[in-house]
């Protein structure tokens, strides 16, 4: 197993009750957020990493526009805090970076709403051109 998997096994181990506990309030709390955050709003879109691909000898971000990132997970994060929400997400194509590498939009709706999630995802997909440029910042 790769060394990061290791040390997220390690991690996950090392758990006391009351970390998972107070976990599982934090976890409720941003539950109820974006709960609030759904009131307002029909559906959140974002991008789906926080970077564009890299290449595969590069084991993880290390640093993201000048931010150090602590552990091999943390340039995830977009990612896993959108699962952690229990909302339904999903990831479409949205065009490519200047050097032609692909990037994501991830469509997000509040709890339960799954259909409406993909409805939305088949209209972006049906909408958009797979060959435009995204956003320079994803370069």
């Amino acid at each position: 197993m790769k060394d990061t998997v290791i040390w997220n096994i390690q991690r996950g181990l090392a758990l006391s009750g009351r970390d998972i506990s107070v976990a599982e309030a934090g976890r409720t709390a941003l539950f109820h957020r974006l709960r609030e955050f759904f009131e307002r709003f029909d559906f959140l879109i974002l991008p789906v990493s926080q970077v564009a691909p890299f290449p595969l000898e590069v084991e993880w971000v290390r640093e993201i526009n000048g931010v150090r990132m602590e552990t091999y997970i943390d340039w995830m994060a977009r990612c896993y805090a959108i699962t952690l929400t229990a909302s339904p997400a999903i990831s479409v194509p949205c065009g490519f970076t200047r050097d032609g590498l692909p990037v994501g939009l991830q469509i997000m709706g509040p709890y339960r709403r799954d259909f409406e999630v993909l409805q939305i995802a088949h209209a972006f997909e049906q909408a958009t051109r797979r060959d435009t440029y995204c956003c320079p910042r994803f370069t």
